[in-house]
């Protein structure tokens, strides 16, 4: 198969980021084909392995919202890069940090670090599909990634950010999800940081 022949079925597919199974069912061809094909323009820097078996396209790179969506499954952009979104805190962040129900893990892609962190299970909420630039993402709202930042502050994995801008924060939205961690004492935490902050 041609080249822009997998460019073009790849572009009318409209999946930014594939898997191998993906690859080989777009293109109706055979497992160890659809490998070959995958390392032949991965070699030539046509495509782009973002780490075991997912690939994108180099001309249509996704953004690094979207492969923090794809890279570990589940998770939602959370912490300190939906706190940027949301204009919560004054920094540019230039990694990716999210929330999973899965083991705290980090990865680098093209010298790109996307970080995730583990909480509960039923602390996994509060985050939607969101458009970022074209592409739909899953990013937590403004108080479920200030209740995330200030789960792994409270626990001291994390560093509380002093200059966090608290004005828009829905109060009562903020500690719904902070109840969502079950622990009285982190509660009664945040509230005093929110009394001290503002």
């Amino acid at each position: 198969m041609k080249l822009h022949e997998i460019q073009n079925k790849i572009a009318e597919s409209r999946l930014r980021i594939f898997s191998k199974l993906e690859f080989k069912r777009l293109l109706l061809v055979s497992e160890s084909s659809a490998q070959q094909l995958l390392e032949r323009y991965t070699k030539k820097g046509v495509l782009v392995r973002l780490k075991g078996g997912l690939y994108a396209l180099k001309l249509n790179y996704p953004s690094g919202y979207l492969i923090a969506n794809k890279l570990y499954e589940p998770s939602y952009i959370s912490f300190e890069t939906a706190l940027s979104y949301h204009n919560l805190i004054p920094e540019t962040v230039y990694s990716f940090t999210s929330a999973t129900t899965k083991k705290t893990r980090t990865f680098s892609v093209k010298n790109q670090l996307f970080r995730y962190h583990r909480i509960k299970k039923k602390a996994f909420t509060g985050y939607k599909l969101t458009n970022v630039a074209g592409e739909n993402v899953l990013l937590a709202e403004k108080e479920k990634a200030l209740a995330d930042h200030l789960y792994y502050a409270f626990l001291k994995k994390k560093s509380l950010n002093e200059r966090l801008r608290l004005k828009d924060v829905k109060r009562d939205k903020l500690f719904s999800y902070v109840s969502l961690f079950a622990m009285p004492n982190f509660l009664k935490w945040v509230k005093n940081v929110i009394r001290t902050t503002t």
